[in-house]
């Protein structure tokens, strides 16, 4: 969904002038570099390649206190790793043992394996793959069940595991939350139209009425073309996703400059892996739950619809559920703010799976 946009963004930085745009990211990078340093007795801070559906795999372990939940991250795109968010989201590491994961044909997994390394690139394949990924966090760190935090794309893994295995997981918290319900629900398509037309972009406008009306039949080429209208006929998603995703990653202490373009590749590399979602039907799949489950959605996210994540939640029956709109968000909502995600979490999440006094949730 967000690899058009974001290829267009990092491409920019990729061509800034070298000697002042280098100076000023080393400068960044190493303050960030101090920022993610964990030096607490019990912290954890584990980067490396673990071999997962017969191929390296890069996992990363951090957190302050291993006796704190942990979380295990699904990144969206398919291809667009959160690593790159770390200093970021650094506070969260105070409360949580945070996971993230390149899956295959993703930044520093795609890196190791190369495009013809990474295997078969299907949605039951990766899906599979997080399945490994989920039960390896829980055999080194040794617990039971781990909190499943799934962003954007990820999230269409999310639903599946968390419907599927509630014996691994202690909550699903879903975020730029994805729901398929086989193309009924047009209307992220209908504000589109409504923003071309308001902006006088009569090319663009022709372009997508120019699509077929059931968005299954679209090729990857259309897909990609309507995704980056949708952030770039946005304010602020395009301001999103060019400070806090690109500015992340050219910011990142993990990231070398060869993985910029690992970040453009991996996407690409990846778009196989969404077309298996595109007739798929979460209400037919099934609301019911046997975890806690929690949606925290952009309040102005016009590529995955609070609306329509709102009403796929009404309709989830869970042991506990709660529903929250974080302000002034599109996508990318948990890292633009940061901060306010993680006190969704910490009232609602971290007193279930940590066996304290539970907050009141939103419904």
């Amino acid at each position: 969904m967000i690899a058009t946009i974001a290829a267009t963004s990092a491409a920019a930085l990729l061509v800034t002038p070298a000697v002042a745009a280098l100076g000023h990211r080393a400068l960044r990078r190493s303050r960030n570099a101090s920022l993610m340093k964990i030096t607490t007795r019990n912290g954890i801070d584990e980067q490396g390649f673990v071999r997962i559906g017969g191929i390296e795999q890069w996992i990363s372990i951090r957190g302050e206190d291993r006796t704190n939940p942990v979380v295990l991250e699904l990144h969206g795109g398919p291809g667009a790793s959160t690593a790159i968010f770390g200093p970021r989201t650094r506070s969260w590491e105070k409360h949580f043992t945070i996971v993230r994961w390149d899956m295959r044909g993703t930044l520093k997994t795609l890196g190791r394996s190369g495009p013809e390394g990474a295997g078969e690139m299907t949605f039951d394949r990766v899906h599979r793959d997080a399945i490994e990924v989920t039960d390896h966090i829980r055999t080194r760190l040794a617990v039971d069940k781990v909190v499943l935090l799934a962003h954007s794309y990820g999230s269409a893994f999310g639903l599946r595991l968390a419907r599927a295995f509630p014996e691994r997981y202690s909550a699903y918290v879903g975020t730029d939350q994805n729901i398929h319900d086989a193309g009924r629900d047009d209307s992220v398509h209908q504000a589109l139209l409504a923003r071309l037309r308001a902006g006088g972009k009569r090319k663009e406008l022709a372009a997508v009425e120019a699509l077929h009306p059931d968005e299954r039949r679209w090729t990857p080429r259309e897909r990609a073309m309507h995704a980056k209208l949708l952030a770039t006929s946005d304010p602020l998603t395009l301001g999103t996703m060019k400070k806090t995703v690109m500015g992340s990653l050219w910011l990142s202490p993990l990231h070398s400059l060869r993985e910029l373009r690992l970040f453009l590749k991996g996407m690409a590399v990846s778009e196989p892996v969404a077309q298996a979602t595109a007739g798929c039907d979460d209400w037919a799949d099934g609301t019911g739950f046997e975890l806690p489950f929690f949606v925290f959605q952009g309040e102005k996210d016009v590529l995955t619809s609070p609306a329509l994540a709102r009403r796929f939640f009404d309709d989830v029956q869970a042991p506990v559920k709660g529903f929250a709109l974080i302000e002034d968000c599109s996508h990318f909502a948990a890292f633009r703010r940061p901060e306010r995600f993680l006190e969704l979490l910490l009232t609602h999440v971290r007193p279930l799976v940590a066996r304290e006094p539970a907050g009141t949730t939103s419904a």
